[in-house]
């Protein structure tokens, strides 16, 4: 562990603050400013009130099955990908000599080799989480889809539409919120890999995730869109 520079303390540390303090400032700024998540869930709730209107409900689940297909694609892509880090423990001086080839690259010692890749193990590890959570409630937002009433069914005394599809709607909004903290880890695992050239790449590479996240979460063309659809 001597062979570890001051360096290679310091950018792990900012790297998580980077990350931590982007998803928190994000929340924030979403209850106060809107987001990409915050407005496709206005447009959720909406699906879910027309939803209930329909007879014929097959143009939703299919919908419903794109998007869970999508997740599941991400999920099992991170199974092979943490098979190849763990796989990668063991190929230190083999990944040593491409890494010469790599500009301003610094030498790993085999301790700080195995600290790097167990920090990318652990990040695709969380994002396996994160998408298989997620698929597994978009499979409750199918149930509850099927099991919604038919329009003519929906005068029962028991039965409030609007919560109903505000309910429904919510469940899809938080299987949306881990398939988005999911990618967010792809995007940060990506900043992980710069470390293997040195500590310095390693921040500057974790500052700009954390410019391309908010720009694209707050103040893309997508969002403005979105923002303007719903608009007066």
């Amino acid at each position: 562990m001597k062979d570890i520079s001051l360096l290679d303390v310091i950018a792990p540390v900012w790297f998580m603050l980077c990350w931590a303090g982007y998803s928190t400032i994000a929340d924030y700024l979403s209850k106060s400013r809107g987001s990409l998540l915050v407005v496709i869930n206005h447009h959720r709730l909406n699906w879910m009130r027309r939803m209930l209107k329909r007879d014929n409900r097959m143009v939703d689940s299919t919908l419903i099955g794109n998007l869970s297909r999508s997740i599941a694609f991400f999920a099992s892509t991170t199974i092979f990908i943490l098979l190849g880090l763990f796989t990668l423990l063991k190929y230190h001086d083999a990944a040593s000599e491409v890494l010469e080839y790599i500009p301003y690259s610094t030498q790993t010692p085999p301790a700080l080799w195995e600290i790097k890749v167990f920090l990318l193990i652990v990040i695709f590890v969380y994002t396996f989480f994160k998408h298989t959570w997620s698929l597994r409630q978009y499979n409750y937002v199918c149930v509850m889809v099927g099991a919604a009433p038919m329009p003519n069914e929906q005068n029962s005394p028991h039965f409030n539409a609007e919560r109903y599809a505000h309910n429904t709607a919510k469940l899809i909004s938080n299987a949306s919120k881990h398939f988005n903290m999911g990618l967010r880890a792809y995007y940060f695992g990506i900043a992980a890999l710069a470390w293997f050239i040195n500590g310095w790449v390693f921040m500057l590479v974790s500052s700009l995730v954390v410019c391309v996240l908010y720009r694209r979460e707050f103040l893309s063309q997508a969002l403005h869109y979105m923002t303007d659809a719903t608009s007066d």
